[in-house]
């Protein structure tokens, strides 16, 4: 403490001094008590409590979302990994913070990096729900003059935008999807890390997916050196996922930095999903093209021919356009025998699954519905296919720049009755006034299912949410289907717990291991046999944990 020079202010003191003497001018009383009780107004006796909630009278936050935003204050800093599940309100609780710190005039310039899908919508919400005065960035206007701004990360990366942020001294920074800066060896890790902040937030339903180095990375932004540093922490832990539930020490820490709320744990019970199966036939027209296809592929890869099959349940499209461009190929062998099998495709009926959908759009009624297929060329068949029957659709795809997606979503909330989107859907936009789903293809990873589900089924849904998840009869797709949603019941019990399982089993990726054994299996008939294979151990690990837990109680 020696070391400290304390300076006086004496300014204050000396013209106070100076006007008594000379008997003023003094200001009216009257404008000294107005100037005194509004810097009162600004005076917190204690930092306890949100006092954001009674500027935002028509809000209603859930139970969960103020305790979050209180305990990212009050106990962590304002340094905070907020974690919640899919659909819980992520955004909702990082604006009641930024709100909070306004209020209490510890935060003035805010820096927002979000995927450029989610910027309209970030500045939408925290103009609209919070009155906070956000904007987007325009070119030819400096970065220093927003006090709020709202960008995308490859956008603020790139020089000379790069530059002049690093410049700058932010009070917060807020990264949604933070899960996408978890790689240490990135550009947009070494940026992010690189900012200068006071305090900082960081949005992810998926803090660690596949290494433990993961969570390292992600709290190494927020507080260098709270987990040690890398070498010291891959020595200690590894790269085991398993070591952040397993180790107490090391999930105590973490605790410290990151708060997630699941679905079970909040009171987020106003709706409920209702899940069917539509089963579908296909003609016979195409489970003959089907067989003939799994046929003639047997001297190429396994991984090309489960493809085209997996590209044949969804649309003859689909299926026509990659076989042409495998035939177009001059590196592939062999291509001549597919000749036939094209011509074939090309002489196809309507796909049964596009029929399928129309009549359940038919039962539905006149009830909004967002339909996710895999493939671009199926997004564009099913378009027209519903515009024959009297059907308005829009699509939606990740090669649209961020206008045009807010236009298509914005047509839909108020035009179009179907929404056609491919799996940049499933990430980040929020349709809860829509609360039909149908899974058109059925995702071989459930966590890509969840995150769609996600999309209506999350906070401020008022209604049922309805999914419908469409599946051939006697093609990959029923194996998928029986196998990976029923076998495991991923719907009812595992798909909280998927991550978990899969650490347990060392596999690193649900979707890597499908990957995987496609890549593997000289046949369709030795894929199945694999894939029951992987279910089946996941089921058996599932068993073992309830019966574990079971035990304990």
């Amino acid at each position: 403490m020696k070391n400290i020079e304390i300076i006086q202010d004496t300014n204050f003191i000396e013209t106070l001094e100076e006007k008594l003497d000379i008997d003023g001018p003094f200001s009216s009383w009257e404008l000294f008590k107005m100037a005194y009780e509004a810097e009162l107004t600004t005076i917190t006796s204690d930092f306890h409590g949100l006092r954001a909630l009674e500027f935002l009278p028509h809000m209603n936050f859930l139970p969960h979302q103020v305790e979050t935003a209180k305990q990212a204050i009050e106990e962590m800093n304002g340094r905070a990994i907020l974690a919640d599940e899919v659909g819980l309100g992520k955004t909702i609780e990082a604006g009641l913070i930024l709100k909070e710190y306004m209020i209490r005039g510890l935060v003035k310039k805010i820096l927002i990096l979000v995927p450029a899908s989610l910027v309209n919508q970030w500045v939408k919400e925290l103009n609209e729900k919070f009155f906070i005065p956000a904007a987007t960035f325009r070119k030819n206007y400096p970065w220093e003059s927003y006090d709020i701004i709202v960008t995308s990360i490859d956008t603020a990366k790139r020089s000379p935008h790069r530059e002049a942020i690093l410049d700058l001294n932010y009070d917060l920074i807020l990264i949604d999807e933070a899960h996408k800066i978890k790689n240490h060896k990135t550009k947009n890790f070494e940026f992010v890390r690189a900012l200068k902040k006071k305090y900082c937030l960081l949005l992810t339903a998926t803090p660690v997916q596949n290494q433990l180095i993961e969570i390292f990375n992600l709290v190494s932004i927020l507080k260098p050196g709270h987990l040690g540093n890398y070498e010291s922490f891959l020595e200690k832990y590894g790269k085991d996922r398993k070591k952040i539930n397993q180790d107490a020490f090391l999930k105590q820490l973490v605790q410290k930095v990151m708060v997630r709320n699941t679905r079970k744990d909040t009171s987020l019970d106003n709706s409920k999903r209702h899940i069917e199966t539509i089963w579908v036939d296909f003609s016979p027209e195409e489970y003959k093209v089907y067989n003939e296809l799994d046929k003639t592929f047997q001297p190429f890869s396994t991984f090309s021919k489960i493809t085209f099959l997996r590209e044949l349940c969804s649309s003859r499209e689909a299926c026509f356009l990659s076989l042409q461009k495998f035939v177009n190929d001059e590196n592939n062998h062999g291509r001549e025998i597919l000749q036939p099998i094209i011509e074939q495709i090309g002489q196809l009926p309507h796909h049964a699954k596009a029929q399928k959908v129309v009549e359940l759009l038919q039962k539905i009624g006149d009830e909004k519905v967002i339909i996710f297929t895999e493939y671009r060329a199926s997004q564009l068949y099913l378009q027209w296919y519903l515009q024959q029957h009297g059907i308005t659709s829009v699509p939606f795809r990740g090669g649209f720049k961020r206008g045009k997606k807010d236009w298509m979503k914005q047509l839909f909330k108020d035009k179009a009755q179907v929404l056609i989107a491919t799996e940049a859907g499933g990430e980040g936009i929020n349709l809860q006034f829509c609360n039909y789903m149908i899974n058109y293809d059925l995702p071989w990873n459930p966590m890509r299912l969840e995150q769609r589900i996600g999309r209506i089924h999350r906070y401020g849904q008022e209604n049922d949410v309805h999914i419908y998840n469409f599946a051939i009869r006697n093609t990959l797709e029923e194996h998928i289907m029986t196998l990976l949603y029923e076998k495991i019941a991923l719907f009812e019990k595992v798909i909280g717990h998927l991550d978990d399982i899969l650490a347990e089993l060392n596999i690193n990726s649900f979707e890597g291991e499908v990957k995987s054994i496609m890549n593997e299996s000289s046949s369709t008939g030795e894929l199945k046999i694999k894939l029951d294979n992987l279910a089946s151990i996941i089921q058996s690990t599932q068993n073992s944990w309830q019966e574990e837990s079971q035990y304990g109680n």
